[in-house]
């Protein structure tokens, strides 16, 4: 991969471009969204840059997605009593802006508009 190709995530996990970061293990890291579409508005993205979309993931690698889903509630048991919708973008015509799989967790009222990301 060069280094043109490497996705704003891949920047945001080596430290290259900052976020308000707010958990993160081994395997993944989460982060509030730039452009919240809801009170609470967090993405949750695996270290690698391997899968593209949840269905990659899901077929390579059940564990990671798992501990996407479990960061997700441990997400919105600090920050929303527990409530989220958790969204995943899979292809630019469903609205995946970024290339690299993501969860979107979302609690509260969610803006108008659709999800990119």
């Amino acid at each position: 991969m060069t280094e043109e190709d490497r996705s704003i995530f891949s920047r945001i996990i080596d430290r290259e471009i900052p976020a308000r970061i707010v958990a993160e293990t081994e395997t993944i890291i989460a982060f509030h969204d730039v452009a919240p579409q809801a009170p609470v508005h967090v993405l949750v993205v695996p270290k690698t840059a391997q899968y593209v979309t949840v269905n990659e993931l899901a077929a390579a690698d059940p564990g990671l997605l798992a501990e996407m889903v479990k960061m997700a509630q441990s997400l919105a048991d600090d920050l929303a009593q527990g409530d989220y919708r958790l969204v995943f973008n899979s292809g630019a015509s469903a609205g995946q802006t970024v290339f690299h799989v993501h969860a979107h967790v979302l609690a509260g009222a969610l803006e108008e508009g659709t999800l990119a990301g």
